[in-house]
């Protein structure tokens, strides 16, 4: 456990919580048109923005440990540098660094997987998210990794696409499927043969987190490990077919399998092949890892349980230590506010719905599972609706606020923080009147969050982990909105690279810091900003908080 936290000689702690309300996907719009968080009628923000403190935060890029500037943030790193209060290197970034340096295949797990498919004369298999979206993945990880496979030995390949259509847009599978397609074709020779042999949309198969739907993962070990499934002579055939079939967008096409003689799969999983689940972000690789891993699993038949060798691109859980092989190091993140704040004897509450809850506890925490103090703090988790979110943009919102609430006149915390999905999973539909919906909804619970707040006499910090809502029209490089062949806009479903709002709402400020909030940071000062608020100074190496104190 890490040392307890000094006092800070400049804030007198208020008599109720802190409160952090991290708003999922909400940024400040860079184009009028596709803003949803301008577009909503919000009032209670609209309030804050005119009576309280408030400044813009950057959420992406270099400022959450991505590669560079043109990386967009996700909810994993964002609440990763808001829970740990400094910017580690991020998954994207790690992959790429092992690859150009070639250090991944100089490692043990690569070496051993490569030689399992060399000795049984098997398949080496990718399963994953096949875009550039760098979310979750990275398509050019896996053309390194196919490349030197084959340098390898390996006498072959077999490829599990996963659709994205989310970190990306939303009908750009065959940009990625077929230069992927002519590179294997390219590669292949009478050594080597490299196919992509199965694939579906990201939220239809393989791709669920937080136990919301272990079906998900069954259609997909279905898809990838055993061939069962819709037949389609290639990739561009099934996904140009179920798109006209469905009208989905390609996060929700169906699976697939493909079959050149159009009876048999050409790439099941089998006896003696190696598989590797190239995706870099942990929770939605945590599930399918299990289902590759547990000698007993419960939540569905496996029918076909194959002796294969098994990694992940990276280890999706620090404390679990899930996969048991993986190719690339995590970052090693300590000393987060949360343990910080254990170790100082501050009582604690965290709660969201299911989509997010993983993202207040265990990314929050440094990708470390499990509380720091069974006594000091209680971790809440709102059941989600299984259904697409924009039948029910509101989400949990209210059930959220209702607990929060009740935690607040209770008393029993001192710090609480909560995630609204709503600006994000809602943002990720494309459907612009259920984005509207969605952050008009979660307005009216911030407006009552807001008056417990107050009653209680303690403070509400409000910020978001990257954008989303604010940009739901793709645009042109003129600034323009892009329109489909029927007039209307072309959605965009990915995450932005717009800043975020920092809100300090303190209803007992007695002029302790300036009322004008600083400048120019990123969300990991956001826990420098709530331990001042709580009466503590700041490790020292923690990024600077948003607060300027007289004796600053």
């Amino acid at each position: 456990m890490t040392e307890s936290l000094q006092r800070h000689p400049g804030m007198t702690p208020r008599s109720g919580p802190v409160v952090l309300v991290i708003m999922d996907g909400v940024g400040f719009g860079k184009f009028r048109e596709g803003d949803g968080v301008a577009a909503a009628h919000t009032e209670t923000l609209d309030e804050l923005f005119k009576t309280a403190p408030w400044t813009k935060l950057k959420a992406h890029g270099t400022a959450v440990g991505l590669p560079s500037d043109d990386d967009m943030g996700n909810s994993e790193v964002g609440h990763n540098a808001i829970g740990c209060g400094r910017v580690f290197a991020q998954g994207a970034k790690l992959v790429n660094q092992s690859i150009l340096s070639g250090k991944v295949f100089e490692g043990e797990v690569w070496k051993k997987l490569v030689r399992n498919a060399v000795e049984h004369d098997g398949s080496m298999h990718f399963i994953g998210l096949t875009s550039d979206g760098n979310v979750h993945s990275n398509i050019s990880h896996l053309r390194a990794m196919v490349e030197q496979a084959k340098k390898d030995g390996v006498p072959k390949v077999k490829v599990h696409t996963l659709l994205d259509g989310r970190d990306v847009g939303e009908t750009s599978a065959l940009e990625y499927i077929d230069p992927l397609q002519e590179f294997l074709d390219g590669i292949s020779d009478d050594t080597f043969d490299a196919r992509i042999v199965s694939g579906g949309g990201r939220m239809v198969i393989t791709m669920d987190r937080y136990n919301a739907n272990w079906d998900m993962v069954r259609k997909g070990w279905e898809t990838h490990v055993l061939g069962k499934g819709r037949l389609f002579p290639s990739a561009h055939e099934a996904i140009e077919t179920l798109r006209g079939e469905t009208g989905a967008i390609d996060q929700d096409l169906p699976p697939f399998v493909i079959s050149a003689d159009g009876e048999h799969p050409d790439g099941p999983i089998i006896d003696g092949d190696s598989v590797i689940l190239f995706n870099f972000r942990g929770d939605r690789a945590l599930e399918i890892t299990k289902a590759f891993e547990a000698e007993e699993l419960e939540e569905f038949d496996r029918i076909r349980y194959p002796a294969v060798e098994y990694a992940g691109m990276m280890e999706y859980d620090g404390d679990l230590h899930v996969p048991a092989q993986y190719l690339v190091n995590p970052p090693s993140i300590n000393r987060t506010m949360a343990e910080y704040l254990c170790s100082s004897g501050v009582r604690q509450f965290s709660i969201s719905e299911t989509q997010k809850y993983g993202h207040v506890t265990y990314f929050f925490n440094g990708n470390r599972s499990g509380k720091f103090d069974d006594a000091l703090e209680e971790y809440v988790e709102i059941p989600s609706d299984i259904l697409p979110f924009e039948q029910r943009p509101w989400m949990k919102c209210a059930e959220i606020t209702d607990r929060v609430i009740e935690t607040i006149e209770q008393g029993g915390y001192d710090f609480i923080k909560l995630n609204y999905p709503n600006g994000d999973m809602v943002g990720h539909t494309g459907i612009y009147q259920a984005v509207i919906c969605a952050l008009e909804a979660m307005d009216l619970q911030l407006g009552r969050l807001k008056k417990a707040v107050e009653k209680a006499g303690g403070i509400m910090v409000i910020s978001a982990d990257h954008g989303n809502s604010d940009d739901m029209f793709e645009h042109d490089k003129t600034g323009a909105v892009k329109l489909k062949a029927d007039g209307r806009p072309q959605a965009k479903t990915a995450h932005s690279l717009n800043p975020v709002p920092c809100i300090v709402y303190d209803p007992q400020y007695n002029g302790e810091y300036g009322a004008t909030l600083k400048e120019g940071l990123g969300i990991s000062s956001l826990a420098a900003t709530c331990l001042e608020l709580l009466g503590f100074s700041a490790p020292d190496d923690y990024d600077e908080s948003v607060l300027s104190f007289q004796a600053e």
